[in-house]
């Protein structure tokens, strides 16, 4: 190796450990600055929020966040889901604090049990929490045998997580399975079911600043003060499949669904409506699945598309129509409007019947061309050409050449007489090649 390329080696690494040291400060500057993720839990609770919950803590162990603050506020949902959710928070190895927020939010039923998971809770003011006595998936009261195992599996998890919070929070947390008990953000500091009551984010991260939390059975001091905030927000997917758990978005899924593949079946041939039935009614499964719904509704909804079908087939149409719609309507509010649940919207009664009665008529008129069509003699071969109307391209007298769409025939007019050629005349018989035509006036 000459001289010149040690030389040119030598400059090169020189330049690389300045430029190094130069930008050592500004690393060292930006990773003594704490980093806090923030997500976002609103509604209902639904299976899209275990992997949000999932994703968040990836996202702040990968990051090497100070905190996971998860902004929860919620009516409750299904125990399965919140089991998940709580075991979730457990096995974070990123401390997780749950912040009731915004102001008059709620940490309600199965929000209760997510809120005392956290590795510290937090509420915004006028915020409540509790109300957490389980139901049916309906809403309604369990039977008494049920509704004990329910309480005691419920109570006793809330007792493992509400005991590093003293004597007083695991009792309030009990009252609250067992009695139906709610509490406000005051209130449930007071007796430490929570740590801190926190105007926004940034106070409750002034507040958090030097808390020591338990992770792992390991403490961690939380360094929050002047953190920088990284939000995780929901993905396209998770904003999709958090739309299809609208009832009414489903209700008119159903609809559409059900009319697509009655027309395919009464007009089968093509795959266009099959294909959007099939699509529509498989989104809208999937909110069944999320949805408390009341399940004999669905008792409704098949008798509606068996009377619809029995209406193809029957020799007087309209009357079997009309009861599907009856008994479509009837069976969409059934299905949604079960009473005493809490959180999800019910589906609206004027788009229920709205989209009844237009779902009725749409059939019926469909239906009816469909009939009309099937009515209809079927002509083949040179029958076919009775009663079309042909153009004279050579005199007629009598005989002569008639153009008859794009093939041109002998004709010969049953009258007699003369035919001017650009005359128009209609074939009345079909005689071997030759065709019979009148003229017309």
């Amino acid at each position: 190796m000459t001289y010149r390329k040690v030389r040119g080696w030598l400059v090169l690494v020189l330049l690389v450990t300045g430029w190094m040291n130069l930008i050592r400060p500004v690393v060292q500057a930006q990773s003594e600055t704490p980093l806090v993720v923030t997500v976002r839990l609103e509604g209902p609770l639904t299976p899209i929020w275990q992997e949000t919950l999932k994703r968040a803590i990836h996202i702040a162990e990968e990051r090497g966040a100070s905190a996971l603050i998860v902004e929860l506020d919620t009516p409750g949902g299904s125990v399965e889901i919140m089991n998940r959710l709580v075991q979730q928070v457990r096995a974070s190895p990123v401390p997780v604090v749950v912040y009731v927020s915004p102001a008059g939010a709620m940490a309600a039923s199965a929000g209760t049990l997510i809120t005392l998971a956290g590795h510290a809770a937090a509420m915004a003011p006028e915020s409540t929490i509790g109300a957490a006595s389980p139901v049916g998936m309906q809403g309604e009261d369990i039977e008494s045998t049920a509704e004990r195992k329910a309480k005691e599996v419920i109570k006793a998890s809330a007792r493992g997580l509400a005991l590093r919070r003293g004597a007083e929070a695991v009792q309030l947390a009990e009252s609250m399975i067992e009695d139906a008990r709610a509490v406000s953000a005051n209130e449930a500091v007071q007796a430490g079911l929570v740590d801190i009551v926190a105007r926004n984010l940034p106070d409750l991260l002034s507040q958090l600043d030097g808390r020591s939390v338990e992770v792992g059975g390991e403490s961690v001091v939380l360094r929050t003060r002047n953190a920088v905030v990284v939000d995780v927000p929901l993905t396209f997917l998770e904003q999709f499949l958090q739309i299809l758990t609208n009832p009414n978005l489903i209700f008119l899924l159903l609809s559409v669904g059900v009319q697509a593949i009655l027309i395919e079946i009464s007009s089968p041939g093509g795959w266009v409506a099959g294909f959007i039935g099939v699509v529509c009614i498989t989104l809208a499964i999937f909110g069944l699945g999320v949805l408390p719904v009341n399940w004999f509704g669905i008792v409704f909804l098949v008798l509606a598309f068996v009377l619809f079908l029995l209406d193809i087939k029957a020799p007087t149409h309209g009357a079997l129509t009309a009861a599907g719609v009856g008994s479509f309507i009837i069976g969409a509010l059934v299905l949604f409007n079960s009473p005493n649940v809490p959180g999800f919207p019910r589906v609206s009664v004027p788009l229920v019947v709205g989209t009844g009665i237009v779902f009725g008529a749409a059939f019926s008129l469909i239906v009816g061309i469909a009939l009309r069509a099937q009515r209809v003699p079927v002509r083949v071969g040179q029958e076919s050409l009775v009663g079309q109307v042909g153009t004279v391209r050579s005199e007629l007298a009598p005989v002569g050449s008639v153009q008859l769409g794009s093939e041109l025939w002998t004709a010969e007019l049953i009258e007699g007489g003369r035919a001017p050629r650009g005359s128009r005349v209609e074939v009345v018989q079909v005689d071997g090649i030759v065709l019979k035509v009148r003229k017309i006036q």
